[in-house]
């Protein structure tokens, strides 16, 4: 039988030409095959998704696209795709395409974050949690990981500015698969340099990441039968909190408008509607104080976000209580409970006070990535302690959704964001 670890090892030969063109009537887009110099060979990208897909990793190298007026993002700006061997401070399994996306996607979000020192966390190219603070960088970061210190596990930091002695003390102290920033300290770099493995990515670019918000780029979907679907990049319109609409909504003559949203509540919906960008839809997530409470990713009905959202806010508060309580995870204590009564009474507990915590939420706002279509979703989460909601609007039955948060006591707030931020 073979040693199926050895697949994880392999590193593939991509058979990619070094350039790619791409033609849009009479406008080019040139690439050019990212390589680097790695322990004295020449290497692209590990592999693709899986260990047996070849990858290839471009850059964009000469590019003045404009489209309906509109000016995509020009080339010698680039983030991910122009890592140079130089940036790569510490190579450790050198990286594969989901390493590079992971981190794509968190620049995603953090563009429309750099007016705070912020942290986002990520693993299947959707957030485990992120955060942002005026206290600084470790505060982001630390927050940003106890969110949900269990998806952590094994994901790629990425965060927009640089990492200081303090940020890699506390990295060091869990298993990352990537950090990436704009710059670290030396001090910092000695610390994350004992993680033999970890691949440590210097991107100047994330310092300027306002810069990327103008232009869009070139959006491409690749279909089973070698058919492509182009669009424009999503691009927030909610910069800030005076881009948020009034919920309203007329139903027959009867106008009905939802409360607004204090600053502290606006601000952080501002910062949960940067993030919801970067989510797998359908998604809801929940935030407070400027840090993600829990994320729910890629269901099939909007109640179900919410649903799944609740779930996993009571399991990642349970575990961050059995954590900084006994150093040991959720899992570790319920099988201990099975034959243990001491363990059992203190799982017991644990369970007990996030039930009363209702795991976090209360004082939470939440966002959505769709309107809701009926009220159901709003009600669960209005019982769950929401105090404000953010969502697209131009459902049939905005109306009883705003009915839903006038209704609740004490009453909920709501905006529309006037878009929908879907990401499939």
């Amino acid at each position: 039988m073979p040693n199926l670890k050895d697949m994880y090892k392999t590193i593939s030969n991509d058979p990619f030409p070094q350039d790619m063109t791409l033609r849009l009537g009479d406008q080019e887009l040139h690439f050019r095959k990212r390589t680097w110099n790695i322990q004295g060979e020449e290497r692209g990208l590990r592999y693709g998704e899986n260990p047996d897909q070849p990858a290839a990793l471009y850059a964009l190298t000469k590019c003045s696209l404009n489209l309906g007026g509109v000016a995509f993002h020009p080339a010698g700006h680039g983030l991910v795709s122009a890592l140079s061997e130089q940036d790569m401070l510490q190579t450790g399994k050198h990286p594969g395409k989901i390493n590079l996306t992971d981190v794509d996607n968190g620049i995603n979000i953090l563009q429309y974050l750099h007016a705070k020192p912020a942290a986002v966390i990520l693993k299947h190219n959707n957030p485990c949690g992120a955060a942002w603070s005026e206290e600084g960088l470790d505060t982001a970061l630390s927050r940003a990981f106890w969110s949900d210190r269990i998806a952590a596990f094994g994901g790629a930091v990425v965060v927009n500015r640089p990492v200081d002695a303090a940020c890699a003390d506390f990295l060091s102290e869990f298993y990352f698969e990537v950090v990436a920033a704009p710059d670290f300290a030396p001090q910092a770099l000695e610390v994350l340099k004992k993680r033999n493995y970890l691949r440590i990515l210097r991107i100047p670019g994330l310092a300027r990441l306002d810069e990327l918000m103008g232009a869009p780029f070139l959006d491409l979907k690749s279909l089973a039968d070698g058919g492509l679907i182009v669009q424009f990049s999503f691009r927030n319109r909610i910069r800030s909190a005076a881009d948020f609409l009034p919920a309203k909504a007329i139903k027959g003559a009867v106008l009905i408008q939802a409360k607004t949203p204090t600053a502290r509540e606006m601000d952080d919906l501002l910062f949960a509607w940067a993030v919801e960008a970067g989510v797998t839809s359908n998604s809801v997530l929940f935030a407070r104080n400027g840090a993600t409470v829990a994320v729910g990713t890629g269901e099939q009905d909007r109640v179900g976000c919410v649903q799944l959202a609740i779930h996993k806010a009571h399991i990642k508060y349970a575990d961050w209580l059995c954590f900084t309580e006994l150093k040991r995870s959720l899992y570790e204590l319920q099988q201990q409970a099975l034959t243990d009564a001491k363990a059992q009474a203190t799982l017991a507990d644990i369970e007990s006070s996030t039930r009363l915590a209702k795991g976090g939420l209360p004082g939470s706002v939440m966002v959505s990535d769709g309107f809701f279509p009926f009220r159901d979703g709003v009600d669960l989460a209005v019982a769950q302690g929401v105090t404000a909601i953010a969502q697209p609007g131009g459902s049939v039955r905005d109306f009883e959704v705003i009915e839903a948060v006038n209704q609740a006591d004490p009453q909920v707030a709501m905006v529309f964001t006037g878009q929908r931020s879907f990401k499939h």
